[in-house]
């Protein structure tokens, strides 16, 4: 009994500090979702968006949680030097995996082009002119006209030039 008497202040900040957590995963997920049915994303792609949106309010709830019950910043900085050395080396070697990711993340919400689309990517050793089939987490999917299949990496989308050559709306009537 003398532990809830003691870490009364905690058990309420920790309780107030999880209902605020469960606020901004239902709002961050409604807002992501309008904005998808808005510009007309595709389900899985959304959901991908509302994953790592999610997994950073997790990790600011956790990085509240060390504050809130005083953990010594000496034991932190143990802790944390010791995940990021190892976290560190395996990103080195996988950087690009989270580059992919930064970008799909940003195709999500800002590029003018979406599936069904036909684009060009202007790349001055291999030119690909291809229908937008999907865009994952780490790639876009193209599909040419000869029938090539051609997976595409998201973070080098954002570092080419990319023409629209024709919309997916253009051949369909669009109803709201």
């Amino acid at each position: 009994m003398s532990f809830f008497n003691e870490y009364t202040r905690e058990l309420i900040a920790t309780g107030i500090l999880f209902l605020l957590l469960i606020l901004l995963r239902i709002i961050s997920t409604k807002l992501v979702r309008r904005y998808a049915k808005s510009s007309h994303s595709i389900e899985h792609r959304t959901n991908l968006v509302i994953k790592y949106i999610h997994l950073f309010i997790n990790i600011l709830v956790v990085t509240a949680l060390i504050i809130i019950w005083g953990v010594q910043t000496k034991d932190i900085f143990i802790a944390l030097s010791s995940i990021t050395t190892v976290v560190g080396v395996a990103m080195f070697a996988q950087w690009s995996i989270l580059s992919n990711i930064t970008s799909g993340i940003i195709l999500f919400f800002s590029f003018p082009f979406k599936i069904g689309d036909v684009i060009k990517i202007h790349d001055k050793d291999f030119p690909i002119e291809a229908e937008v089939e999907d865009i994952g987490a780490f790639h876009v999917y193209l599909k040419t006209n000869d029938g090539e299949k051609i997976i595409y990496p998201n973070n080098l989308l954002l570092q080419k030039g990319i023409s629209i050559m024709k919309n997916h709306f253009d051949d369909k009537e669009f109803i709201d």
